[in-house]
């Protein structure tokens, strides 16, 4: 029973956080649980599951999105980097276990979340013909990014925001739920004592 339940909860996690993803136009931009997701499911699920549960969540709402909401093909080329980002991500949560403190898995998401902010926006880099191949472009990528844009540097706030956000309500709901699952130690009983036997009345 124990053991479904440790899959079970995470999933239903998993799950909640990944609807949120369709909040399109609610959230800032880059502000997504998908760090989260791909951290907090190699932390709690162990072998293959810590790869394939939060990669196959990441990709069931990338499709979702991609179709019925931004109206592009369901797969691509560009989703390539991210995924490598991802996969990033989860090398990084498998240090971790489900019985850190939320103070460390909580570092350990946020490090996930700027790992991943540095894979894409130096993918973007080398891709792009607006930055130049030099120190400064690199520099321009991770800040201002390109002309006519938002500023990456706000994609980086919202990507830590919601890394550490994201991360801390799944670690913490998890850490809640095991301690109210965890019997109360039982008082301990005073020893009971035997009565007293009367003196045996002296024989005359």
């Amino acid at each position: 029973m124990k053991e479904k339940r440790n899959i079970l909860l995470p999933v239903l996690m998993m799950l909640v956080l990944a609807a949120t993803r369709f909040m399109v136009g609610v959230l800032p931009q880059n502000f997504s649980p998908i760090y989260a997701l791909a951290f907090c499911g190699a932390v709690y699920f162990s072998g293959r599951l810590a790869w394939w549960v939060p990669l196959g969540t990441l990709l069931a709402t990338d499709i979702i999105l991609n179709v019925f909401f931004y109206g592009i093909s369901p797969l691509g080329w560009f989703m390539l980097t991210n995924y490598l980002g991802f996969g990033l991500i989860i090398l990084v949560g498998r240090r971790f276990k489900p019985g850190d403190s939320l103070l460390k898995l909580l570092g350990g998401g946020i490090v996930g979340a700027i790992l991943f902010y540095l894979i894409t926006n130096t993918a973007s880099w080398m891709s792009s013909s607006v930055y130049a191949k030099t120190l400064a472009g690199w520099v321009q990528a991770l800040t201002v990014g390109e002309p006519g844009y938002p500023p990456t540097w706000e994609f980086f706030r919202n990507t830590l925001m919601s890394g550490g956000l994201f991360t801390g309500l799944f670690a913490g709901s998890m850490k809640l739920a095991e301690a109210a699952e965890k019997p109360e130690p039982e008082e301990e009983k005073e020893p009971e004592h035997a009565p007293e036997s009367e003196p045996e009345e002296s024989k005359g």
